[in-house]
């Protein structure tokens, strides 16, 4: 299976004046079919990319909401090879499929054999939040050999030096982290992603995405206006917890959801 980089949804929504939507749900949760067709639902419904998160026991950026989701997928018997069947049944939609994941679980199966498997699988790249790429070679390598992309993390903290190597290491597009602490969805955007984009676009033209608790449309059209994709996570997986042992309904509210957001960053045209 071909893989489709994700700088092909950013060229697509820039052609369309507006920011990419990048959806996140862990995979299995609530099932790995019940994952699967969660996913394809917020594709169906507007994500021009999707974020596949590979369950780990020990998240040290992940919020409460992704944590009990990805908790219950491995108290379910979740996989690394079922992460992979995921990735291969999203990326059927056609849409650039990635996966974030800590470090730890890529070591353990093989940065190679994980790259390799990856790609055959359709997967777009890796999302990596706890390597940077001075300490990521071996996965850079791989990366490289196996034309995966590579997303590596900017933060409001990091320095120019910082952000100027992240961002020439990235292949894809470079996250940009404008929260700090863990992850989670808020009430208001943080006045510290608009800066932060321009710090990463001085150096260079590679898409720039924001991960800051989007939860709503109205805050994506807000840092749609100034950023090349809005990443949104806890608020999807939300809708999923919210409706445990109703499918139907958690897939109603994930498509709703979906939809505003979808129209949010068109609101917010950049």
């Amino acid at each position: 299976m071909t893989a489709s980089s994700t700088a092909t949804a950013f060229a697509a929504a820039r052609a369309e004046g507006r920011s990419a939507l990048i959806g996140y749900l862990p995979a299995g949760y609530p099932s790995v079919e019940g994952s699967i067709n969660a996913m394809r639902t917020m594709v169906e419904a507007g994500c021009d990319a999707i974020e596949i998160g590979l369950p780990y026991s020990d998240p040290v950026m992940d919020g409460p909401t992704i944590q009990a989701a990805a908790q219950q997928a491995l108290d379910a018997g979740v996989r690394t090879s079922d992460v992979l069947d995921v990735v291969a049944a999203v990326a059927e939609t056609g849409v650039p499929t990635l996966v974030m994941t800590y470090w730890n679980p890529i070591e353990r199966y093989g940065v190679e054999r994980w790259a390799g498997d990856l790609a055959k699988a359709g997967g777009a790249g890796l999302i990596t939040p706890d390597i940077t790429p001075d300490h990521g070679s071996a996965w850079v390598e791989a990366a490289d050999a196996h034309d995966l992309d590579k997303v590596f993390l900017v933060a409001p903290s990091s320095t120019d030096e910082r952000i100027a190597l992240t961002a020439e290491a990235s292949r894809g597009f470079v996250y940009a982290a404008a929260v700090m602490g863990v992850t989670g969805a808020r009430d208001a955007t943080s006045d510290l992603a608009g800066p932060l984009v321009r710090r990463v676009r001085a150096t260079g033209d590679i898409p720039v995405a924001v991960g800051i608790g989007v939860s709503n449309g109205d805050q994506a059209a807000e840092v749609a206006a100034f950023a090349d994709g809005v990443i949104v996570g806890s608020a999807f997986v939300r809708c999923l917890l919210d409706h445990a042992g109703d499918e139907a309904a958690g897939l109603e509210a994930l498509r709703a959801l979906t939809t505003d957001l979808a129209e949010g960053v068109r609101r917010g045209q950049n």
